[in-house]
């Protein structure tokens, strides 16, 4: 029985029925199983986005077949070479983490007359991993963040939480190749797991579709409806969050800096998916509170669709990106192709997108290094953020002109096009072993 904590998935083991080097010539007839938790229409956060675009991005290059959670499609979905997955019965009810890795299982085995194997998040990388070894094909990993990195979730995942950590760990020392999205990410898995050889680890950053987020024209009727609707004030200058409610988004430290904004400066909240109940309870106390003390204070918490969430976007000022961990943002490439300045702050992947200065600024901060990323001095950074945010929301010229290098940043470094071909180069390093 192999070590499968040790046993990495094999870089170039032949196959019967197929050609034993594939690396010289990746033609069309490669088939990749791309292996994830989330796929359209189950999207939560940017892995799954990640995911649908680097799909479609690599269909001309390769043979693609999704594999994903939460059941499957509907027929057109299914026919285009996507499979998704009920949890296994007998595991319906079991802890959330002990479920993954039962439905993992079943993906492993269906993996069978695939090529290479490539999967995202801690929920798909032990189908990856088993699925490398079974079959004998390479396993690649994109890192879209680290468990070791987000210990909070034990609040979502009690002792499950171990088992994610472990799930991950042994397919990253496993893996025959393992994508950063960012170079700040590289880093990140290195420290965390230093026993893995740092030529397998590349930097492949996220991409944006520049077609699918462009501001609306100034005469789109359905753009200025939605506006209306969510009760969002054109007229006034606005912040705009897009996230999940999680500790690693740092959506309290936004909620304390927003009181110190201007009167004028309103609060738009595209917020939902709380990782627990708790800091849900958190977050409505906070905003709360804010409304006790100013207007325009919107909070949506619905998961908005393409359209309506870049009218949106393109109704407010600024975009804010206060998370105190970020391997990338792709919601930062998503403001910035509508045209918006980003208020980061300068952790992560989050310093590789936003240009300070020129597409937004960075707000600095110093952070415990034990996982969490908390801020050393919260107060201070809180303040840090509310000042950034008040002289970009209260300088519309500026912030338009910020908006505007934004978009040509993501359309100079950030498009899909350019993301499949990096993607390609590393599968073709993999597949030479």
């Amino acid at each position: 029985m192999p070590d499968l904590a040790a046993s990495p998935a094999p870089a170039t083991a032949p196959r019967a029925d197929r050609s034993a080097d594939r690396s010289a010539d990746l033609r069309v007839d490669l088939r990749v199983d791309l292996l994830t938790r989330e796929y359209p229409p189950h999207v939560y956060g940017g892995a799954g986005v990640h995911v649908a675009e680097l799909a479609a991005v690599l269909a001309p290059h390769a043979d693609v077949r999704v594999r994903c959670f939460d059941g499957p499609r509907d027929a057109a979905t299914e026919g285009a070479g996507v499979t998704g997955y009920e949890t296994p019965a007998a595991l319906a009810s079991a802890n959330p983490a002990l479920a993954t890795l039962g439905t993992d299982l079943v993906m492993a085995d269906d993996v069978a007359g695939a090529d290479l194997v490539h999967s995202h998040t801690w929920y798909a990388n032990m189908a990856g991993h088993l699925g490398g070894l079974l079959h004998g094909v390479p396993h690649v990993v994109t890192a879209h963040s680290l468990e070791p990195l987000r210990p909070w979730k034990a609040e979502q995942l009690g002792g499950g939480y171990a088992l994610s950590s472990w799930a991950e760990r042994t397919a990253y020392l496993g893996a025959a190749g393992v994508i950063a999205v960012s170079a700040g990410m590289r880093a990140d898995i290195l420290r965390v797991y230093p026993e893995l050889d740092p030529d397998r680890v590349h930097v492949v950053h996220n991409g944006i579709d520049l077609t699918g987020w462009r501001r609306p024209t100034p005469d789109d009727a359905d753009a200025q409806a939605t506006v209306r609707r969510h009760g969002i004030d054109p007229d006034r200058p606005a912040v705009v969050f897009v996230g999940r409610i999680t500790r690693q988004k740092g959506l309290p430290y936004l909620l304390r800096a927003a009181a110190q904004l201007p009167p004028e400066v309103q609060l738009v909240l595209c917020a939902g998916a709380p990782d627990t109940p708790e800091i849900m309870a958190e977050v409505r106390g906070l905003v709360e509170d804010l409304r006790a003390t100013r207007t325009g204070v919107v909070w949506i918490e619905e998961m908005l669709p393409r359209p309506d969430l870049t009218a949106v976007l393109a109704a407010c000022t600024v975009f804010v990106c206060p998370s105190v961990y970020e391997p990338l943002g792709i919601v930062n490439l998503e403001a910035m192709a509508v045209g918006l300045p980003v208020v980061g702050t300068a952790t992560g992947g989050i310093p590789e997108v936003v240009d300070d200065g020129v597409t937004g600024v960075l707000v600095p901060i110093e952070q415990a290094d034990d996982g969490t990323g908390t801020p050393l001095d919260p107060d201070r950074f809180v303040a840090d953020l509310a000042a950034a945010l008040a002289r970009v929301a209260t300088d519309p010229a500026g912030a338009a002109a910020m908006g505007a290098a934004g978009r040509r940043r993501a359309e100079e470094h950030f498009a899909w096009t350019a993301i499949a071909e990096r993607t390609m180069e590393v599968y073709r390093q993999v597949l030479a072993g």
